[in-house]
């Protein structure tokens, strides 16, 4: 039989000989991360060893970067978003207290660019490292006709562990508990659909390259900040902790109440921290009501945590940059967030 599939497939827009390259590149970055409980990754699935537990508890979570690989295909800046997506799924899995185990992805665009595909590798292995989780396999798609020139899309799945014992199962919760924010190092993964309008990105990419003095950066720059992780900080205080809420889409107003128990509320004091200047430049450009900002955007607290008031001064001892924020109170309407 002649050799034909493979010209016919490349003219139809797939190029079987160069994905196989690019998932050699990708394997060797990969590789790097490996934990000694990976068995093996060159089969059909990747195999880890869990061991070390007595009663373990798998936490699985899997998220997109969303709209904002946009603005890093216009900048052509990729390796930030790879450090996004790890970044994101470590923090929601650690909401249950849980260790990163490892992590798979998925990037999908409509032409194979191996340079381009090898940075955001590149930022998802430095990601990886930096919590001790291991890439243990992923999918790379070439996909004509979906997606087009230049676009594509990112999305990460991690497994991680805790002991049932040690499950933040928010449980305990109780009117008076204070509630402590760990400052965010901006927009994370969130509102940058609304972002790309208020600015007239899509319009004019030009814009992300115009200085604003308040930012002391570039618009672009500025909107590429890493998603910051919050494991190794939160790590050693987890025992001192009664829950964890990861702000991400839905801002306060949608992530807080997902840990509360019935009958509680939260209040949050939004003067008890400065409002980073990205925000106000946001909400001021796109004319948006306070209201719509809190539900949106994480207005600068990427995490917070729910403690008994005895175990505040300890957490910050450890966690200098933690603020108290707010506290938790009896729900008294529909409100399970109120924010003054």
């Amino acid at each position: 039989m002649r050799p034909t599939t493979k010209r016919a497939y490349a003219l139809a827009g797939v190029d079987i000989n160069l994905a196989d390259k690019v998932k050699k590149a990708i394997g060797r970055q990969a590789r790097t991360t490996f934990r000694s409980e990976v068995i093996g990754s060159e089969f059909f699935g990747s195999m880890f060893q869990l061991k070390g537990y007595r009663e373990p508890v798998l936490v699985s979570s899997t998220d997109g970067v969303g709209t904002k690989l946009r603005i890093a295909s216009l900048l052509g800046k990729n390796d930030t978003v790879g450090m996004d997506i790890v970044n994101h799924c470590v923090n929601d899995i650690l909401c249950c207290g849980a260790e990163p185990l490892f992590f798979l992805d998925y990037i999908a665009m409509g032409k194979l660019v191996p340079e381009q595909i090898e940075t955001i590798i590149s930022g998802i292995v430095l990601a990886c490292r930096e919590v001790g989780c291991s890439l243990i396999g992923g999918e790379t798609a070439e996909m004509p006709g979906i997606y087009s020139q230049g676009n594509y899309d990112l999305v990460g799945f991690i497994v991680g562990v805790v002991e049932k014992k040690n499950i933040l199962d928010n449980s305990s919760i109780a009117p008076n508990d204070v509630i402590l924010g760990l400052p965010s190092s901006g927009l994370h993964t969130n509102g940058y659909s609304l972002v790309r309008q208020v600015f007239g990105v899509d319009a004019d990419s030009s814009r992300l390259n115009r200085l604003y003095p308040e930012l002391g950066k570039s618009l672009g720059e500025e909107l590429l900040q890493v998603h910051r992780c919050y494991y190794p900080q939160i790590k050693p205080v987890l025992q001192l902790i009664k829950g964890i809420a990861h702000i991400t889409g839905g801002g306060f107003v949608g992530n807080v109440p997902r840990i509360l128990p019935e009958g509680v509320a939260a209040h949050i004091e939004k003067r008890s921290w400065d409002i980073p200047p990205i925000f106000k430049l946001i909400q001021k450009k796109g004319d948006i009501k306070e209201a719509e900002m809190y539900q949106v955007f994480n207005m600068g607290i990427g995490i917070t945590i729910v403690c008994s008031p005895r175990r505040v001064g300890k957490i910050i001892s450890i966690l200098p940059q933690a603020k108290v924020i707010g506290k938790i109170i009896k729900r008294k309407g529909e409100e399970r967030v109120i924010i003054d």
